[in-house]
């Protein structure tokens, strides 16, 4: 019986020596898996706070953008609506352009007829060279080389060009026709107002009177006054004002009219 008793308790303090390291050593892992856990909880706390750092760097971005791109509409909208007004405009001619382009034949003819007619009832100063501008247009009409929109500048620059000769002074020399005689002369143009020539000795001058279509001889006095205008017109005078006679005829306005 002693023999038995010796054994089991030997063997109960084997167990008991045993026992408590195994212990130790399953506690000492749980802390460490505990540990773990939480160094993986703490990794994801972390990776979720800079996720949410970013997503609020982006919303506050995305925010900025918002007010730029609302900004940016007000400001084009005005813009925009120009543009719309100017499309509908553009749209509105090309819807007439048919009807201009076969309208644009007899308004460049009627234009050219009406600048034939101009010519021909104005002064007579180079008369021939204005009715050979006119000639010119008119056969360019025919020329298939030619678009329209080179006629019809062609006929706006003669246009402007006739019209230039109502603002010019000028002067020029040459040969003054009066039935068989031919002679050299210094002509002088104030504008369309009067068209005056004299001669070299300056003892012979005349104004052009469109309403009997001759020229009308001029006083010593009136000479004297064209001669002034021939010099200024070539700038070798100042202008100054000039007493001639004009080539029109002026009626006289009733003051209770041009009240």
């Amino acid at each position: 019986m002693k023999r038995i008793r010796s054994t089991l308790i030997g063997g109960a303090a084997a167990l008991l020596l045993v026992t408590p390291p195994l212990m130790g050593q399953e506690l000492v892992e749980e802390a460490s898996e505990a540990q773990r856990a939480q160094a993986e909880l703490q990794v994801r706390i972390d990776a979720a706070d800079d996720a949410s750092r970013e997503m609020l760097v982006e919303l506050r971005r995305l925010e900025a953008e918002t007010r730029r791109l609302r900004a940016d509409s007000e400001s084009l909208a005005p813009r925009l609506e120009r543009q719309a007004e100017r499309l509908a405009t553009r749209e509105a001619a090309l819807d007439a352009l048919a009807e201009t382009r076969e309208a644009l034949p007899a308004v460049e003819q009627g234009l050219l007829s009406r600048l034939r007619a101009w010519v021909e009832a104005d002064l007579p100063f180079l008369k021939q060279e204005r009715l050979a501008r006119v000639e010119g247009l008119v056969n360019g009409m025919a020329d298939p080389d030619l678009s329209t929109a080179e006629r019809l500048d062609r006929t706006l620059a003669a246009w402007r060009a006739e019209l230039d000769y109502g603002r010019e002074l000028d002067a020029w020399r040459g040969i003054l026709k009066e039935g068989e005689v031919r002679r050299e002369v210094d002509f002088f143009r104030l504008g369309r107002v009067g068209l005056y020539y004299l001669t070299p000795d300056g003892h012979q001058g005349a104004v052009w009177r469109s309403d009997e279509q001759r020229w009308q001889p001029l006083a010593e006095a009136e000479r004297v006054e064209l001669r002034h205008g021939l010099r200024i017109a070539r700038e070798q005078r100042a202008p100054e004002l000039l007493t001639l006679p004009v080539s029109h005829p002026v009626t006289p306005v009733d003051a209770e009219h041009a009240l």
